[in-house]
């Protein structure tokens, strides 16, 4: 499925994106479907490997929806072509936001959501570069709509972020206290943050800077959980915790929290 994107160039030129998203993996669910949540895998990876993951959790409620972010040159990377959800040239506050990469890919995950029944709760999860992703998605929900203006009407219920960091955090609080609509909007939509305190691709204080950012713009039902001594990957010990959380906050049967 591809996407395209115009921005004004100078004058009167348009420039065009166009994005090309990889296969997509559904995981069914085993019970009653009552959630549908979409997982971002992060740089380089496709949705393949997290649907073998997440098909062996205890969520038989929950339908997972694992897309494959398009192939593009990444910046971080020197240039080098691989999956990515938008491009990235380092991590800081001051680096530039790929807001056309970030809008397309968010747009890409509502229409992958866009269908699902009306009673089924909707989230949205991710590693990495997907959590960066997943929460990037949370701030176009709250705001009510993506970077480049046009609405965002998917209403998610869960957002939880692995391993990742928040883009566009610089301006968050002034855009959210802007509208009280996207403050109350906010204050509703539960998220959790989980990093592990040795990871040597997106460091820790980044997890900690990324919730300290939603927490002061007013995304007040934020959890986050650190990992002492866990890298840059998952373990059962994680995925347990989101497991738990996922179960509360959805209102999910036989919910072990």
């Amino acid at each position: 499925m591809s996407y395209s994107h115009h921005t004004m160039g100078s004058g009167s030129r348009t420039a065009r994106r166009t994005f090309e998203f990889g296969r997509t993996y559904v995981v069914r669910p085993k019970g009653k479907h009552q959630a549908t949540i979409v997982w971002l895998h992060g740089l380089g990876d496709n949705g393949s490997s997290w649907s073998q993951l997440l098909e062996g959790l205890p969520l038989p409620n929950i339908k997972w929806i694992c897309p494959t972010a398009p192939t593009r040159p990444v910046a971080i990377l020197g240039g080098f072509a691989c999956t990515a959800w938008f491009d990235v040239g380092e991590l800081s506050d001051n680096g530039p936001d790929d807001w056309e990469g970030l809008d397309a890919s968010a747009a890409h995950v509502a229409n992958l959501l866009s269908t699902e029944p009306a009673d089924v709760k909707v989230g949205i999860g991710g590693f990495s570069m997907g959590a960066a992703m997943a929460l990037y998605s949370a701030t176009c929900c709250a705001l009510g709509r993506y970077g480049n203006g046009i609405p965002y009407s998917v209403n998610l219920r869960a957002v939880v972020g692995l391993s990742g960091w928040l883009p566009g955090s610089r301006n968050l609080r002034n855009k959210i206290e802007g509208s009280n609509e996207a403050a109350r909007r906010a204050a509703c939509l539960p998220i959790m943050l989980s990093h592990g305190t040795c990871d040597e691709v997106v460091p820790f204080q980044y997890g900690e800077k990324s919730a300290n950012s939603l927490s002061v713009a007013g995304f007040r039902h934020l959890t986050f959980k650190s990992f002492e001594g866990l890298g840059h990957y998952t373990v059962p010990k994680e995925m347990d915790e989101v497991c738990n959380w996922l179960a509360a906050r959805l209102g999910l049967e036989g919910s072990r929290a």
